[in-house]
């Protein structure tokens, strides 16, 4: 590629993003002389943990096994776990990143996904408002709920039911392009979850939560380590709750169950095991199909109480999930490590889905229209065999890992039938049972996709850092029908990656990166004719800028990116492949503690995405924005130790979410709108036990307003809740 095309293709640096890189570098020189006794005591905590010999790999492999126990509180995690940067200071990912640590999620008290996400930036939701599942967009780009989300850095888990959080000592998210170690993944990025594990200090606590609306939870947390040198870790969590949001005719239950085991069985050689089972049965909140555009317009109607549901109490969604993932270590040498992981992920829902459509928006006049799922069962089984190891050639330092992966993920037929009756926005009435008539709707399908990859970390002193890899993609999609032929897409593609890092100090960190990826381009919603459908891969090119510094405490990150990806688009109510969009912004975030008394989590994105090419039959949307992606977000969490008060914190946040279009056509757009959250927790000892009190007050001023938007829905936000939090430590 020439100098001119590269320039003409890179996201343009605009002042702002030029006067923020400007700043970094200054503040990383006054970071070298920041404190850090923290990380230093981590350090020789870790180092001390650790039972292998030497300087390599190895010691490293087996420091993972036991350091989470000694984790500090802290709002800025100093590693990161996902992907082929497992372990790696975030200052040396040379990707934007977000961590979201135990500490801060306990702050805000997070229920959910969108509770943890919703401090990162260009995280929205998609298509559904929240009260069943999270569907979640990144940077405009739809979060897969198959393949992007996955269990300790490896096992695809099935987003389709809440995804425990008791559990979870962090939840990241890497961002972009991450198909070279994935595989076939959109490049929105990839949510991972982290599970605790028993670390030196024995775990027991107990936490109840109850909310304004009658909703309430009790959570066991037990870890213990046993055997000779304490090699045998458990961690037990199990949780259930009643649940209620406040919204009408809402209610139902939760249960999880879940088990992390480790084993140090000898010098070279770490076994683990994780174990989940959660289960959800709700009434599921209807979403709202849009108005029909006239003369090109579409105009919303006014957005109804957030107390409104216009689904019946008897429109169930009934789901479970069963997650196991075992992994072993095993040190070869001191400088070579093999890493063996399997792990099998299942879901199954039964769903009663309402979608309020053929309304008048004055009056609110309409129908509900209920679409009942029976059988639905999807199935995600994945193996990875790696190997890393540290070698020099001629004074250059490499960092190899070499990995082959297999995922397999199976979907099963189900049936389906609707049913309608009369409803209204504004003044919903309950709706008496309906009981519809059930069809063969769903046909079974499966997806192979395997991968060959290698990835080297060159180190050029310790200043340069080059990272290249390339993968082999094999992949297969077959999708069955009685009524069309049988659906087989197949890949085999070679796809490159480069980055490179310069770090002029220890605490600051400049980077490039040019990535290239297969991804699956989505699966119809069941708006669409053809729902269900898989459609056919495609390339996404990905090129990104950054700075990251540690300032203190602090972790400061700032990138411009581009990322191009095929556009997927609905049709005459056919979900399809319709052309390709182009994603550029500047994204910022800052995370950790000033000084004893103050902690932060900032993040803000400035997005500008644009429809680039399209088909003859949808020669409309070019140059538009595509639906469900805003021009910018932005979040500020801060929690305040009162230093006055031993014990005391007090928080607050401010969520901004920028207007969105309501489909590639921009024929309409949501509004922006902001969210406020307030806080406090105390912390004491009673009879020697450690005792948390804590209140959170979410959408403080009880907003009403458009949450969400896509695939021809809208939904809305949820009302304003209080929970009361009580913890005791054993």
């Amino acid at each position: 590629m020439s100098n001119t095309a590269s320039r003409a293709a890179a996201p343009r640096l605009s002042p702002i993003s030029l006067s923020i890189l400007a700043l970094l570098v200054p503040l990383a020189v006054q970071a070298q002389t920041a404190p850090a006794e923290a990380r230093a005591a981590d350090a020789k905590s870790s180092t001390a943990a650790s039972t292998a010999t030497g300087d390599g790999t190895q010691k490293r492999l087996l420091d993972e096994v036991v350091v989470t126990g000694v984790r500090k509180k802290t709002f800025a995690a100093e590693t990161v776990r996902v992907g082929a940067f497992r372990d790696q200071d975030p200052l040396d990912v040379p990707l934007t990143n977000s961590v979201m640590s135990r500490d801060l999620l306990d702050a805000q008290a997070a229920q959910g996904l969108f509770d943890a996400l919703k401090n990162t930036a260009g995280v929205t939701r998609s298509q559904v408002s929240g009260s069943t599942y999270d569907n979640l967009s990144i940077r405009g780009i739809i979060v897969e709920n198959r393949s992007n989300y996955r269990l300790n850095g490896n096992l695809p888990v099935v987003n389709l039911i809440d995804i425990p959080l008791e559990n979870k000592e962090q939840v990241e998210v890497l961002k972009g392009a991450s198909s070279m170690y994935y595989g076939m993944v959109p490049p929105s990025g990839i949510v991972n979850f982290v599970t605790k594990r028993a670390g030196p200090t024995p775990v027991t606590s107990l936490t109840t939560t109850v909310n304004d609306h009658g909703g309430a939870k009790v959570h066991m947390d037990i870890g213990r380590r046993f055997g000779e040198e304490q090699s045998v870790g458990i961690r037990v969590n199990a949780a259930t709750s009643k649940e209620e949001t406040g919204i009408a005719r809402y209610k139902g239950d939760r249960d999880v169950l879940t088990l992390a085991a480790d084993w140090r069985a000898t010098s070279w050689a770490n076994f683990k095991l994780d174990v989940e089972h959660y289960r959800k049965n709700t009434s599921e909140q209807a979403g709202i199909q849009l108005p029909a555009a006239v003369n090109g317009v579409i105009t919303l109607p006014r957005v109804p109480d957030n107390k409104t549901n216009l689904a019946p109490e008897w429109a169930r969604y009934d789901a479970q999930a069963n997650n196991v993932l075992l992994r072993g270590d095993f040190a070869l040498s001191e400088d070579w490590v093999l890493s063996v992981e399997t792990g099998r992920a299942q879901t199954e829902r039964d769903r009663n889905n309402t979608t309020f459509i053929n309304y008048n928006p004055q009056t609110g006049a309409g129908t509900a229209s209920v679409n009942t799922l029976k059988g639905q069962k999807y199935t995600n089984t994945n193996h990875r065999v790696e190997a890393i190891g540290r070698f020099d050639t001629f004074g250059v330092g490499h960092e190899l890992t070499l990995g082959t992966t297999y995922n397999q993920r199976e979907s099963a037929g189900w049936t389906s039938g609707t049913a309608t009756a009369p409803q209204n926005l504004y003044a919903p009435v309950d709706i008496a049972q309906l009981n519809p008539t059930l069809r063969q709707a769903g046909f079974p399908s499966e997806i192979n996709d395997r991968g060959l990859y290698a990835f080297d970390r060159v180190s050029v002193g310790e200043q340069w850092q080059f990272l290249a890899g390339v993968r082999k993609t094999i992949y297969r999609s077959e999708a069955t029908s009685p009524t069309a032929p049988v659906s087989v897409y197949r890949a085999d593609k070679v796809t490159p990656n480069f980055s490179v890092m310069w770090k002029p100090m220890k605490n600051l960190s400049v980077y490039g990166s040019v990535l290239r990826g297969l991804e699956e381009t989505g699966t119809a919603p069941l708006t669409a004719d053809n729902a269900g459908q898989v459609l056919s891969p495609a390339v996404s090119k990905q090129r990104e800028l950054g700075v990251k510094a540690r300032v203190g405490e602090v972790l400061l990150q700032t990138a411009v990116f581009q990322t191009d990806r095929a556009l997927t688009t609905t049709i005459n109510r056919v979900y399809q492949i319709g052309g390709e969009a182009r994603y550029r912004g500047l994204e910022f975030s800052a995370s950790g503690e000033i000084g004893r008394d103050f902690a932060i989590v900032a993040s803000a994105l400035l997005l500008d995405a644009e429809i680039t090419k399209v088909g003859t039959t949808n020669a409309g949307e070019l140059g538009q924005s595509p639906e469900n992606t805003p021009k910018n977000t932005l979040s500020l969490f801060g929690e305040y130790r009162v230093p006055m008060v031993p014990g005391l914190s007090l928080n607050a946040g401010v969520y901004h979410f920028g207007k969105r279009a309501v489909n590639n056509l921009n024929q309409g757009w949501v509004d922006a709108y902001e969210t406020l959250s307030i806080g406090a927790r105390y912390q004491f000892r009673v009879m020697d036990k450690a005792v948390n009190l804590q209140a959170n007050v979410d959408n403080l001023t009880d907003k009403n307003y458009w949450s969400t938007a896509g695939n021809n829905l809208l939904g809305v936000g949820a009302p304003r809740t209080v929970r009361l939090t009580a913890k005791v430590d054993f």
